[in-house]
């Protein structure tokens, strides 16, 4: 059996290997290929999808890809020229399927009001052939971090197993087994998880970015609100005196910084009020790719969450 550090980093010729755009959804992609073929991630730990530039070596890489997984234009610009070139059936661009579109939430600006929404329990999908659509509707009105929803993560599994079946299909048995193994494992994840976050659910934050919504819906987080929907694009003074404002009078216990981007705005906006800093790593940038990476990234998530909201004794 080869070792972990084989599988996931070194392309065989009798093998089909599968790109991811991101670490998450190579996470989830090495859980499906297990023991089949190797994943191997385009974005260096560090960088922002928000502002990578391919390097010549990532082109080549995504060339000579057997499959290439992506959650689509609006969050990975620099990959969609070369995604382009693909056929389509090497070409897994998560947000063009039907069954992703259907979950995708719009844009709020800064409502974080969760009230109307609910967390979907987390169930078996059949696995089903799914074509990619070939319009894109979205133009940058729907949160595109499909990646911080439990739900929509099973989904792509399953959308990556179906790619793969099809691609080898004398290997259907291991990864249907798989697919299986990710979403018992994923279940059982989310339960702990549920449990874990149910003691901070209560308490109110903001985030850097927002990259956040269907982790909060999903658990039942209360955020306040967000410093910036782009983080390439700083918040405006009129939008850090609010944030001011509601940290002054102690209505939030955190403000919660990122690895990729540590803005001085928020030391700034924080500074004096007693608020608690944290960070949230939407990426997972320190955890390799294994069978069980993508369960691990949901609960360090969630243990940087509580890590800041705890009650303080």
């Amino acid at each position: 059996m080869l070792g972990l550090s084989m599988m996931w980093g070194v392309s065989g010729a009798s093998h089909a290997d599968v790109v991811a755009s991101i670490k998450p959804l190579g996470f989830i992609a090495a859980a499906i290929a297990q023991g089949v073929t190797p994943v191997t991630v385009v974005l260096p730990d560090g960088a922002s999808e928000h502002d990578y530039a391919l390097r010549p070596s990532d082109v080549r890489r995504i060339k000579s890809a057997d499959l290439l997984v992506w959650v689509g234009p609006e969050m990975e610009s620099f990959i969609t020229r070369s995604a382009s070139q693909l056929p389509d059936n090497k070409n897994l661009e998560l947000t063009a399927l039907p069954v992703i579109q259907s979950h995708l939430v719009a844009e709020t600006g800064d409502d974080h009001d969760h009230a109307s929404t609910h967390a979907v329990a987390l169930k078996s999908v059949k696995s089903s052939e799914r074509e990619l659509s070939d319009s894109h509707s979205h133009q940058g009105t729907h949160n595109m971090h499909i990646w911080l929803s439990p739900e929509m993560a099973l989904l792509s599994a399953t959308a990556i197993h179906d790619r793969l079946v099809q691609l080898m299909p004398a290997q259907k048995a291991t990864l249907d087994s798989n697919l299986s193994q990710f979403i018992a494992n994923l279940q059982h994840a989310d339960e702990g998880i549920r449990q874990q976050l149910n003691t901070v659910k209560d308490k109110r934050y903001y985030v850097f970015h927002d990259a956040y919504t269907y982790f909060e819906q999903h658990y039942g987080l209360s955020p306040l609100g967000y410093f910036t929907v782009n983080p390439e694009i700083q918040p405006g003074a009129q939008k850090l005196h609010e944030i001011r404002t509601q940290l002054t009078e102690h209505k939030a216990q955190c403000v919660f910084a990122e690895p990729q981007f540590r803005p001085a705005v928020i030391d700034a906006v924080s500074r004096g009020t007693g608020v608690r800093k944290g960070t949230l790593d939407p990426l997972g940038s320190n955890i390799s790719l294994s069978p069980d990476s993508y369960v691990k990234f949901l609960s360090q998530l969630s243990s940087q969450y509580v890590s800041c909201l705890k009650p303080m004794n």
